[in-house]
């Protein structure tokens, strides 16, 4: 007899190349559900950096092919608006609806404001808001990422809620030990932010060499890292 294919529910994935982000397309991938049809990141053009993280775009376009799924940017001026940004995005959703892509993907918490934002946004479009890592323990995650073989290296403080020096350092168990209690494990405060250079759904490492750890506005610290 012959058994029905299940249906994959096709996805276009928020990707920031930090760790939240890779966890939660691995849970993903896991399940066998779902057909992730593109990476997408917002990139800063005139740094050509991933915005926020301030990771090189050459380092984000060897994760998506060390992950073997398309990568989608979309571009927003330095001094953006938020309304610039919320056009230009909603302009990559309508693309993917086109294509019968009616799910967008994040890795996000906690954030309960930001959720209903999303939602409502995809909303709209009669589109649909998928949260694999909602509500879950940030302690048990940061430890899961770690037992699950992921590397990650930290590219960005805000020194306002956390000391410079963390910038740099690799998110191991030792990191995880170091933080202040009043830091989120998982820096879903803004805390700090990094990037994935390997894991169990990569095909193979990212290889990176390491730069200059440079402040930014009296409070940003950046960890520039270079390909190899």
């Amino acid at each position: 007899m012959n058994k029905e294919k299940t249906a994959h529910t096709k996805v276009l994935f928020t990707w920031s190349g930090g760790k939240d982000s890779a966890l939660a397309l691995y849970e993903l991938q896991k399940t066998n559900r779902y057909d992730v049809r593109a990476l997408l990141t917002t990139v800063t053009e005139d740094y050509g950096r991933v915005s926020m993280h301030g990771v090189r775009e050459t380092l984000l376009e060897l994760q998506a092919q060390s992950l073997g799924i398309p990568l989608e940017k979309v571009y927003i001026t330095k001094k953006g608006s938020s309304e610039e940004y919320e056009a230009c995005m909603r302009r990559m959703f309508v693309s993917f609806k086109r294509r019968e892509v009616l799910t967008v993907a994040y890795g996000d918490i906690l954030l309960e404001d930001l959720r209903m934002h999303r939602e409502k946004k995809l909303e709209e479009l009669s589109m649909k808001a998928l949260f694999p890592l909602w509500a879950a323990d940030t302690s048990t995650l940061g430890r899961g990422f770690i037992d699950l073989g992921f590397r990650a290296v930290v590219v960005c403080v805000d020194s306002e809620k956390l000391d410079g020096s963390f910038c740099g350092r690799e998110y191991d168990e030792g990191f995880l030990r170091d933080l202040p209690r009043t830091v989120d494990p998982c820096g879903e405060n803004g805390e700090f932010h990094t990037f994935v250079y390997d894991g169990p759904n990569f095909g193979k490492k990212v290889t990176i060499d390491t730069g200059e750890v440079v402040l930014r506005d009296s409070r940003f610290y950046f960890y520039d890292l270079i390909p190899r």
